[in-house]
């Protein structure tokens, strides 16, 4: 067979070959859309590789990119890769000190940023070693005390729209992504140019995210995210028309693309869809009907959830899983042939879990001895991984090698899985986020997705709080719709959500009490905090009462049971 190298300049090529007038769409912070072509961004990708070159950007340096989804981003993902440099994608949410060290351990030569993340960069600016040119994603540069500095638009002016592109190894880093430091530092994860081809080979396949040539593609996760999900990848190789929100946040902006431009493709973690749910609810008139599938992930979409797009808006949630580790797809639920044809309370038991592994990743559960559990959908042990597109080290993080990886090599994922004899993978928790009360496993996430099932509650998270006698007890945060649409969220007291859980839980899964918050905090890729609401709940007092029920002589016959 002939070598040809898997690199990112023959993805993009494609798409300028055979599509290169359809549109990519960006809504701009002002409100107006930006329209041009997949033809219109090659020429301007190509005068970016030059600007790199004149800026002396060393052969395989790395820039970082502080922005929002928007086209000029979407340029920043091929001109410093296909001209053999690497794109740093730079999550502008981390706390000061995880800012600064990503930016220094990647040693970023240019920092592209948007003028509404400006402040983030100039308050960091003075601690950042390698950056010797600031670069502001606009027309002009707005007044900031960045330097050197200067405007986007000004940079590309006067360059060539053509471009030799070097031929590659295929195995020379394309991008950088980092974890977000969630556990410790954040951790650098380098991705090469054959691990993104293949991964947005996969991402096109049926049984994934199925992109084609026919769909219109809407990432509201942020591109700084695990490559965006791999989508504007993905999109770009079968040449679909792209929309990017830019404040990926807004449900009304994002309800609006997808009714205006006709998205067949969008994707987001749940808190998203959650949100947009109440904004549709409250804007009958939007119709986001035309949406084939709706990608989750990030967290588990609970059950209600994915009922609920089904049977108001017509617009069916996939979940998949991934990590910023698996470029990140490695799992999609989506349904085998035997379990699409069983009754619908079914099906969405299979769409409620991660699902199956998709071509090319292979996975593992094993317990705490390093055996292999049964596929039975019960016993859960951590997940392991490996693949094409599955790193295999972190960037100059020897310590976190030893720790993330087995001795034979597959990634050690911090999930707690279980996996039934059909194949698909239903994660029951973080290990850092599994509440162990009594030396028993209580899944949070199983909890949450039965909280925000009653019909009181807008949104809920579960956390493990200390406990003198059991270690640990679950706790839950919750916000009422009541308290959404402005009143005092008293519509739904603790004991209604106990007695709503003890129908499906047993009673030492459930929750010793409840804290109705006006907001969940979320992290900087938008999922709910734990982090810090186990900080501010730490000290709680749990009820002594519960504590007393626990004792009971039929409740510990059950636990041993």
């Amino acid at each position: 067979m002939m070598e040809t190298p898997l690199t990112l300049d023959k993805l993009l090529g494609r798409a300028v070959d055979l599509f290169g007038d359809r549109e990519l769409v960006t809504k701009r912070p002002d409100g107006s859309v930006h329209r041009y072509t997949y033809a219109d961004a090659h020429d301007r990708i190509c005068r970016l590789a030059n600007a790199l070159d004149e800026l002396g950007v060393s052969p395989d340096g790395r820039v970082a990119t502080v922005a929002m989804n928007n086209y000029r981003h979407f340029e920043l993902y091929f001109g410093p890769a296909c001209s053999g440099r690497s794109m740093h994608m730079c999550n502008m949410r981390l706390p000061d000190e995880h800012f600064q060290y990503i930016i220094n351990d990647a040693e970023d030569e240019v920092l592209f940023v948007d003028p509404a993340l400006i402040e983030t960069v100039e308050d960091n600016a003075d601690a950042l070693e390698t950056v010797s040119q600031y670069v502001v994603l606009a027309e002009e540069v707005p007044e900031t005390d960045l330097e050197p500095v200067i405007a986007y638009e000004e940079l590309l002016e006067g360059h060539s729209a053509e471009y030799d592109w070097p031929t590659l190894d295929e195995n020379s880093e394309c991008g950088m992504c980092y974890t977000s430091g969630t556990t410790g530092k954040p951790k650098g994860v380098a991705y090469s140019h054959r691990g993104v081809y293949l991964h947005s080979l996969m991402a096109g396949h049926v049984d994934a995210n199925g992109v084609s040539e026919r769909d219109t593609v809407l990432p509201v996760v942020p591109m700084f995210h695990a490559n965006g999900w791999g989508l504007p990848y993905a999109a770009t190789l079968v040449g679909a028309k792209q929309v990017f929100p830019g404040i990926h946040t807004d449900p009304e902006t994002v309800a609006h693309l997808i009714d205006d431009e006709g998205v067949t493709l969008s994707a987001a973690v749940p808190t998203i869809w959650l949100e947009m749910a109440e904004y549709l609810d409250d804007h009958p008139e939007v119709d986001i009907s035309n949406i084939d599938r709706l990608t989750v992930g990030g967290s588990a979409p609970p059950e209600s959830l994915i009922r609920r797009y089904d049977e108001q808006y017509d617009a069916p949630i996939i979940q998949g899983w991934g990590m910023t580790e698996t470029t990140p797809l490695g799992t999609m639920s989506t349904l085998r042939k035997e379990i699409a044809e069983r009754p619908p309370d079914e099906q969405y038991t299979y769409r409620s879990m991660a699902g199956l592994p998709v071509a090319g990743i292979e996975l593992r559960i094993r317990d705490e001895e390093g055996e292999e559990v049964p596929r039975d959908g019960e016993t859960a042990g951590e997940l392991e991984v490996r693949g094409p597109w599955v790193v295999d080290e972190y960037h100059n993080r020897p310590e976190a090698d030893e720790e993330g990886f087995t001795e034979d090599g597959w990634l050690r994922t911090g999930d707690l899985a279980t996996q039934d004899e059909t194949g698909y993978v239903d994660i029951v928790d973080r290990t850092k986020d599994v509440v162990k009360s009594g030396g028993e496993w209580i899944s949070s996430v199983d909890l949450e997705n039965e909280l925000m099932a009653h019909e009181a509650v807008a949104e809920a998270t579960v956390i493990a709080v200390p406990h003198e006698k059991w270690q640990e007890r679950p706790f839950a945060c919750v916000v009422t719709r009541e308290s959404i649409e402005g009143g005092d969220g008293k519509d739904v007291t603790v004991e209604d959500l106990r007695e709503h859980l003890g129908e499906r839980f047993p009673d030492w899964w459930l929750p010793d009490d409840v804290a109705f918050v006006e907001a969940i905090p979320r992290t900087s890729t938008g999922k709910f905090d734990k982090m810090t609401l186990r900080e501010r709940f730490a000290d709680t007092d749990l009820d002594t009462e519960r504590d007393a029920e626990r004792e009971s002589e039929a409740d510990a016959e059950a636990r041993t049971d």
